[in-house]
């Protein structure tokens, strides 16, 4: 798994952005890949990724 922090998260929208910790490398992230937790910004999370319609996504997020 990977780890980052997250640079933002839009409840109401369900989408944001995690940041992998060792690329820098930001990550596209929906509600659904989040196991069912919340995230705000600067949660320190754990992740795969995986490929979506507009590129790579972080899923199975927990936070860390």
């Amino acid at each position: 798994m990977k780890t980052g922090k997250v640079k933002f998260f839009i409840e109401s929208k369900g989408y944001g952005f995690i940041t992998e910790d060792e690329t820098n490398e930001d990550f596209f992230v929906h509600a659904s890949g989040l196991n069912g937790v919340d995230i705000q910004q600067h949660d320190l999370v754990e992740f795969d990724t995986q490929e979506g319609k507009k590129g790579i996504n972080a899923v199975n997020v927990k936070r860390i």
